[in-house]
């Protein structure tokens, strides 16, 4: 059950960072918008599996 908590979390925080980052800076630019978007997924996947996914 933790980790599903944990998880549950982790997805919330990078909504979180995406719509704070969206609101604040690219309000208007769809393609820098979706690029920052998609790095920020990709470097929240790299930190879950490098530290928080157990074998």
């Amino acid at each position: 059950m933790r980790s599903h908590t944990t998880t549950a979390l982790y997805v919330v925080l990078m909504a979180a960072v995406i719509v704070a980052i969206d609101v604040l800076f690219f309000q208007n630019r769809f393609w820098e918008r979706l690029t920052v978007n998609v790095g920020i997924v990709l470097v929240f996947a790299a930190f879950y599996f490098r530290f928080l996914k157990h074998p």
